[in-house]
């Protein structure tokens, strides 16, 4: 039997507490494995979504961000900032929310919280793209940028693709205390680097997650060896980049949505004839991955809206027999669909 508008007006609500509540009852790794699965197996679904680039209100200071789509069935959308000077006054570079919802009737499946779950589906993506495009038996991460989204990155990583070692540098030495003191005990060799050069030694995979809302240069071209895999997600705005352009020449580019990178990605840098592929080509089938033991792979991933559809989706699931969630009412139910102000007369009675 189909639920009743009643019970559909009242819709599970998960709170930053209940979602910190589910990943420890879940377990933070193996939430980071099956994430992973769960954003793969909706790229090897990826022509039924609807697809366009995120819909963004940009300032001085930051952006904000609307991430819609639907598989046909299913509705979600993300509402994400990226603000880099908020960290200065105590608040979130980025911060955000999202909503599942029902494509027969409209109506909202969950509500919660995703500063907290975007960290954990953009590590889950970086995991997803390196176990097919990093080179095999690849045992060492540079981390370069030790924010809020380091540790994520890292155990995913350690997770899904067998990393072992992460050598971690940051402009601000405190970060990279803060990002070596969370990660200790968690079976990661941790270097500390003072420099970006001796971050990238021996490095297999370079993470590159940067916050500065700017043209910067992060990584030049003769830090990159042949064979290594870069995972460049801090470039996630027009007029944000990381990379010198000179490493795109060298570089196989692997996207998510071709027409949103081309705007916020590192290839912004380039002309509209620079090839890339998108990644869920590679997932299905359709498109070669890593080709040689000596290729330079880039994904350039400036998260996308499936993502967060994937995330959405597997939290719905895992919430389910538990009590990481309240019921909230955020939808009027009249008793007659056609009297809502009549609804309204009876709370002033």
């Amino acid at each position: 039997m189909p639920p009743s508008p009643s019970q559909l007006a009242l819709i599970p609500f998960v709170s930053v507490a209940n979602m910190m509540r589910l990943v420890h009852h879940v377990g933070l790794e193996t939430m980071l494995c099956e994430l992973t699965d769960a954003v793969e197996a909706d790229y090897r679904r990826w022509p039924l979504f609807e697809k366009t680039a995120r819909l963004a209100s940009h300032s001085q200071e930051g952006v904000i961000e609307l991430m819609p789509t639907s598989d046909g069935e299913s509705f979600a959308f993300k509402y994400v900032n990226g603000h880099p000077a908020n960290i200065a006054s105590g608040f979130q570079t980025v911060a955000a929310f999202g909503l599942l919802a029902r494509v027969d009737t409209g109506y909202p499946l969950m509500l919660t919280e995703m500063t907290l779950l975007t960290a954990l589906r953009t590590a889950a993506t970086s995991a997803m793209a390196a176990r097919r495009l990093a080179p095999e038996g690849a045992r060492v991460m540079a981390m370069i940028g030790n924010g809020a989204q380091a540790e994520f990155q890292a155990l995913a990583m350690k997770a899904v693709v067998g990393i072992e070692e992460i050598r971690l540098y940051d402009i601000d030495a405190n970060a990279t205390a803060k990002a070596a003191r969370n990660l200790a005990g968690r079976g990661l060799r941790l270097i500390r680097c003072a420099t970006p050069e001796d971050a990238v030694l021996g490095a297999e995979i370079i993470t590159t997650c940067t916050a500065d809302k700017a043209y910067a240069t992060i990584l030049t071209d003769n830090m990159v060896g042949a064979g290594v895999h870069i995972n460049a997600i801090g470039g996630d705005c027009p007029g944000k980049t990381e990379l010198h352009k000179d490493i795109l020449q060298r570089a196989q580019t692997f996207v998510e949505f071709e027409p949103q990178t081309r705007i916020e990605g590192e290839i912004q840098q380039m002309d509209a004839a620079y090839p890339v592929t998108e990644f869920w080509r590679v997932v299905s089938g359709e498109a070669e991955g890593r080709s040689d033991a000596a290729q330079i792979t880039l994904f350039d991933s400036v998260g996308f809206a499936i993502e967060d559809f994937s995330a959405l989706k597997y939290i719905h699931s895992r919430i389910e027999a538990t009590d990481f969630f309240q019921q909230i009412d955020i939808l009027a139910d009249p008793d007659d669909p056609r009297d809502l102000f009549g609804m309204l007369q009876r709370a002033a009675a």
